[in-house]
């Protein structure tokens, strides 16, 4: 756009610079040559006032004055633009002390004049000729250009790495989704095939109990036939008067038989069938029924896990499925009879048997007492009684090294207990839950109380989860740091005296 200096009439409306070989149209106005052609080629009309005007531009004269004046302003602006130059070649001296920039301060990291590093502002200040400033930081920057590459590179490294991941998690969910329907597929193929066997089996049923009672309806119709046509004759007879008459058609097609004979109840010799349709407990639990069929095909199970341990005041089931704290002591423990018996919560005695005489260690209930020191039964102890006499550890002797698996431990009423793996299990301490490692102790919220706990071990991802097994309600999930192989389930209970209540493994 022309500069503001000039007046309008060196403007051209159409381009807005400074006129180029102008020509004025009949109606007054002035336009570039160049720009009034190529309007009047799609419109022939003034672009300021619309005014018709012929096309052919090269007729119209060329303004000789308008044209002399827009070169002198031309000129003009090309001197201004050599006088900016110039004031900018003079913006490299000091605005401070008009001296030439020579120096750059390296301590406020700007350029600098002589008398600027002798001044008090920069005084103690680091100062290094431009040129060997510039040298210094352009070898700064490129080193820092190949830390930047090799930055640019890791990035997109991790980028890459980022993008393998997401396709590996997408491909992982495909997977998941596709075993998922497998499974649910071949539960309902397993649930379809016992709806048609059990639905073949009642029809069976039906068919047969069907066949009895018709046999029996047939015997009954044909009775009731022969009763309805001896009621019909005898309607017809009793109406008979004459005593000869009576008797004579009384006797017709019934010589032998008597009144008594003839009117023998038939209904006494004849029996109702009564249906016995029934399919037993799929009747009534048809549901608990097929998923106690259903655990013994589905894969995989919940872990059979086998108990071991060498506390002397825990006991191991003899099928290694339950522990029960039993707490040595010179006397029998609360609820025990004289050694041969102890009362369970229930009321009910349990009985004690010694294999080798009265001297022999007690065996009860199906549990036997290891001893720590020995490993062999003991019974009694030197612990007072009332006091929690340490940790009761329990392990499983099954072992996991990889792979993902899952068992479920029922706790019922017990006051104590932890579960999980050695240095990472889930506690109970009287209705309160604590996820529990080696370096913290961290505090959860369960619902409800769970009598049963479900425990998943996930040795890839190296995950820890518990659940309550009476709903699959999720409790916690832990990561523990270290998770050294072979791994163990954990087992720990504590009581104050005697706990009838086992902590039991569930086998299904």
């Amino acid at each position: 756009m022309a500069s503001a200096f000039y007046s309008e009439d060196l403007t051209c409306p159409v381009c807005l610079t400074i006129f180029t070989n102008p020509v004025t149209l009949l109606c007054g106005h002035s336009f570039c040559r160049g720009c009034i052609t190529a309007v009047l080629s799609t419109q022939p009309q003034c672009p300021q006032c619309r005014t018709a005007v012929p096309t052919d531009v090269a007729c119209l004269p060329t303004s000789h004055i308008l044209k002399s004046l827009a070169e002198k302003a031309k000129e003009t602006e090309k001197r201004k633009k050599e006088n900016g130059e110039e004031k900018a070649e003079s913006a490299e001296l000091c605005p401070e002390h008009e001296e030439k920039l020579k120096l750059f301060c390296v301590t406020d990291q700007q350029l600098a004049c002589i008398i600027c590093r002798d001044g008090e502002r920069h005084e103690g200040h680091k100062f290094k000729p431009i040129k060997e400033a510039a040298a210094s930081l352009r070898l700064e920057l490129e080193k820092g250009m190949e830390t930047l590459c090799g930055d640019i590179l890791a990035t997109e490294s991790l980028a890459n790495t980022q993008r393998e991941e997401i396709t590996k998690t997408k491909e992982k969910s495909q997977q998941l989704t596709t075993q998922i329907h497998r499974q649910v597929e071949e539960m309902h193929q397993f649930l379809r095939k016992r709806e048609d066997e059990l639905k073949n089996e009642l029809k069976h049923r039906e068919e047969d109990a069907v066949e009895k009672m018709a046999v029996s309806l047939n015997a009954i119709e044909t009775a009731l036939c022969e009763s309805r046509e001896l009621e019909r004759k005898l309607k017809s007879v009793v109406n008979i008067e004459d005593p000869e008459r009576f008797l004579k058609s009384w006797t017709e097609g019934n010589s032998t038989g008597t009144p008594e004979h003839l009117f023998w109840p038939r209904a006494n010799d004849l029996q109702v069938v009564h249906t016995s349709l029934s399919l037993g407990p799929y009747e009534s639990h048809l549901q608990f029924f097929m998923w106690k069929e259903m655990l013994q095909v589905i894969q995989p199970r919940a872990e059979l896990l086998s108990l071991k341990s060498n506390s002397t005041d825990l006991t191991v089931s003899d099928d290694g499925r339950s522990l029960l704290c039993t707490l040595q002591s010179n006397q029998a423990p609360p609820g025990f009879s004289s050694g041969f018996g102890y009362t369970a919560g229930s009321g009910k005695t349990t009985s004690f048997s010694f294999a080798g005489g009265l001297d022999a260690p007690p065996t009860y209930s199906g549990f036997t007492h290891v001893s720590k020191q020995t490993n062999s039964p003991v019974y009694g102890s030197t612990a007072g009684s009332g006091t929690t006499t340490g940790n009761h550890h329990a392990f499983s002797v099954n072992e996991f090294t990889s792979g993902q698996h899952y068992w479920e431990i029922e706790v019922g009423h017990i006051n104590y207990w932890e579960l999980g793996i050695i240095d990472n299990f889930l506690k109970y301490d009287e209705q309160k839950y604590a996820i529990c490692s080696s370096n913290r102790t961290t505090k959860v919220v369960v619902g409800a109380t769970p009598r049963k706990i479900g425990i998943h071990l996930n040795c890839t991802s190296k995950t820890l989860s518990f659940y309550d097994a009476d709903n699959m309600t999720h409790i916690h999930t832990v990561s523990p740091s270290v998770m050294s192989v072979p791994l163990s389930a954990y087992f720990n209970i504590r009581a104050t005296a005697p706990d009838p209540n086992p902590l039991t493994v569930c086998w299904y």
